[in-house]
């Protein structure tokens, strides 16, 4: 298996985590990146085992406007700079991949700037795409060019130009012989030319081993990039918005759809990259109107298929919006001596330590093993990963659930609590929460479940009065935001004694003048039945499906389906 396809991926945006000018004035280099050295301890100690970080290259401002793409930008320091980070990392474990933004330059690139002082001599005029020197543009260039994203900043390369592959090859082969990086991501892959991508692929099985392409694709079939003659992985925008947006609708059918749409899609040998959020989208902490919904986005980050990745401050459950149309909040600088306890202190923090334990102690069932839909409303979800059970909650009330499972007993690796089963597992979620359960064959390293304890107990110190603060809670600290419920025993609720298979009659259940929400499973399903005996006849599927729902929350749901 390649070292990519069992990585946990950390990314970093290094202009804005050093606190670098936005704009280059190509001065003497000030050695920025140096300072992100202590962070390559932080990353190992949360259990990442990557890092992507770019964009790198001297440029005008953002970074993806390149100057040069040899020369490290001068506004985080030298080449050696450069060449001393990657070694430091790879010291510690950390594979690392650069930023590759080869659809476009900026205008001070070489060849730009041989055309505006050569015009139609230069040899560097089909370096771009669709020169026309009958135009003009905002700049008075005397001659206009296809751009990116209709920005005039960003020249558009031409890919299949020979002269200008050859030279993003040997960008490449520089990258690996100067730095020894072990991957690249393609900036904006989507609108890369495929036979051009055929080549970069081509080049990466030259100049090392496993050294990984994973480019950036929006929408699409991915497996259209990611293949045998391409690129190997490509961003999963799909399940990105499905997190996000499956826990603010409170809509688990639109994450275990979208997984298995990409699952029908893309071949198991082919990992995605997933994320929750990045350089250019708002943080998860800030999109996500349930804080509290922090915790069962990143257990199904880091447990469905695909290569997870968190942004840089994330770990820390920082907000992040963008701004009258700029992502610098985006990209903050961040002084990590602020954040020297939070991996005790910070319950967000302690969440993604503990995740990271469990993706390497479990990594075979993580990386390789495969995926079964076991469970699924709109407010629960649980699935199984090789030997794993994994089960999320995004209700504010606590909700049980009841799955197949093939081993005789299991323990929570988030919790700790040990369940028997008989065929079946049978359990209790809090409010907006999830677990993992592992089989337990008495050898599960007492390690992973006491550290990942302790970042349990972080949060149950948090004051009630903050818990029940709503949807609008926690947009400012971490520090304030419901992220891990405390654990509470086993047992049904007041009123949840019905199980599966048991007969209920709506002639023998009273219903009472009450809101849903106070409402007795038992009344609910007769509120159910009853209803649908006014729309028409009532199968016994139709009544099967009522009596064998026994969580609370959905039956209040299905109930109000009818208003």
């Amino acid at each position: 298996m390649a070292w990519y396809d069992e990585a946990v991926f950390y990314h970093i945006y290094p202009l804005g985590l050093t606190g670098a000018p936005r704009q280059n004035d190509y001065g003497e280099p000030v050695h920025r990146l140096n300072t992100l050295l202590p962070w390559i301890g932080h990353l190992k100690s949360l259990g990442f085992t990557a890092l992507y970080i770019g964009p790198l290259f001297q440029s005008v401002g953002h970074g993806y406007e390149t100057t040069d793409y040899r020369l490290l930008d001068s506004r985080l320091g030298t080449n050696e700079d450069l060449k001393s980070f990657v070694s430091a990392c790879h010291r510690e474990g950390l594979r690392v991949i650069f930023d590759g933004v080869f659809n476009h330059t900026g205008r001070d690139f070489f060849a730009f700037r041989d055309i505006q002082a050569n015009r139609e001599a230069s040899p560097y005029r089909d370096w771009y795409c669709n020169v026309n020197f009958w135009g003009n543009n905002e700049y008075n260039d005397g001659f206009s060019y296809d751009n990116w994203g209709g920005y005039n900043l960003l020249v558009k390369l031409n890919q299949r130009n020979p002269a200008v592959r050859d030279y993003i090859c040997d960008v490449i082969r520089f990258w690996v012989s100067e730095f020894d990086v072990d991957g690249i991501r393609l900036d904006a892959a989507d609108v890369l030319d495929f036979e051009f991508m055929k080549i970069l692929r081509r080049t990466a099985d030259e100049v090392k081993p496993e050294f990984w392409l994973m480019g950036e694709v929006i929408h699409g079939d991915y497996s259209r990039w990611a293949n045998e003659q391409t690129l190997h992985s490509v961003t999963n925008y799909a399940l990105h918005k499905a997190l996000y947006s499956g826990h603010n609708d409170h809509n688990y059918f639109e994450i275990a759809h979208t997984v298995q749409r990409t699952n029908s899609l893309v071949p198991d040998r082919i990992k995605l990259y997933n994320f929750v959020d990045n350089h250019d989208v708002e943080r998860i902490h800030t999109k996500l109107m349930n804080k509290a919904h922090f915790l069962p986005v990143h257990i199904l980050l880091y447990t469905l298929p695909g290569i997870p990745s968190v942004y840089y401050g994330s770990e820390f459950g920082i907000d992040g919006r963008k701004e009258r149309g700029s992502d610098d909040s985006l990209r903050p600088c961040i002084d990590l001596n602020e954040h020297r306890d939070d991996a005790v202190n910070n319950p967000c923090t302690g969440l993604i330590a503990a995740l990271g334990r469990i993706h390497r102690e479990w990594n075979g069932d993580l990386v390789t093993g495969d995926y079964r839909q076991l469970f699924l409303t709109t407010q629960q979800y649980a699935f199984q990963r090789g030997r794993l059970i994994v089960a999320v909650n995004n209700s504010d009330g606590e909700a049980w659930i009841n799955v197949e499972a093939r081993a005789s007993a299991y323990v929570g690796l988030l919790s700790g609590r040990r369940l028997e089963s008989d065929g079946r597992l049978n359990f209790c979620l809090n409010g907006c929460s999830g677990e993992i359960f592992a089989p337990d064959d008495g050898q599960i390293r007492a390690d992973v479940l006491t550290k990942a304890e302790v970042s349990l107990g972080a949060q149950r110190r948090e004051s009630a009065a903050d818990r029940a603060s709503g949807p609008e809670a926690g947009t400012g600290k971490a520090e304030n935001s419901s992220v891990i419920p405390e654990t509470k025993p086993d047992a049904p609720a007041a009123g949840t004694e019905t199980r599966p298979g048991q007969e209920l009659r709506p002639e023998q259940v009273e219903i009472p003048d009450l809101p849903y929400e106070l409402m007795t499973v038992e009344q609910l399903q007769a509120v159910i039945l009853s209803r649908m005996a006014k729309n028409g006849p009532v199968t016994e599927r139709m009544r099967r499906d009522v009596i064998e729902n026994i969580w609370h929350d959905s039956l209040v749901n299905w109930a109000n389906s009818f208003r």
